[in-house]
């Protein structure tokens, strides 16, 4: 697996999903449209887009990851994934405007990481670990 420089995260029980839920097809049509809103500048060096998968992905402390930048090494590329079953999981059950505008805070949140690394800035990376600590903090 590829060194990610930043990951949004969350922990939720696993809450009931309601009737409303959207499919993985329906989340992809939708992130495809937050992605057709922004300009095209932001993507620049993000050679291998953005992607929506399928799985739930936890970190090793059990926290939901919504979303990771990655940066392949060797210069392979750079490509951001977004975890459709750890939306699910997350925000199940919201209705499908409040859904998506989750998805659109985690899409914006790993471009950032993007526009960041580019920079050569790693603030929201430092800040998601003093989050992180925050929250196993609260859960201990």
């Amino acid at each position: 697996m590829a060194p990610c420089k930043g990951a949004f995260f969350v922990h939720y029980g696993i809450m009931p999903a309601g009737d409303y839920m959207l499919t993985f097809d329906e989340t992809n049509e939708a992130l495809t449209h937050l992605i057709e809103t922004l300009p095209p500048g932001i993507f620049e060096g993000l050679n291998c887009g953005v992607a929506l998968v399928e799985d739930a992905l936890y970190d090793e402390d059990g926290l939901l990851i919504l979303g990771q930048y990655h940066v392949e090494p060797h210069g392979l590329g750079r490509y951001i994934t977004i975890q459709y079953g750890s939306m699910i999981t997350a925000y199940g059950h919201l209705y499908p405007d409040a859904f998506i505008e989750k998805l659109e805070d985690t899409l914006h949140h790993e471009l950032t990481h993007h526009l960041e690394s580019r920079a050569g800035d790693r603030s929201l990376e430092v800040q998601d670990k003093i989050n992180k600590r925050r929250i196993l903090r609260r859960l201990n």
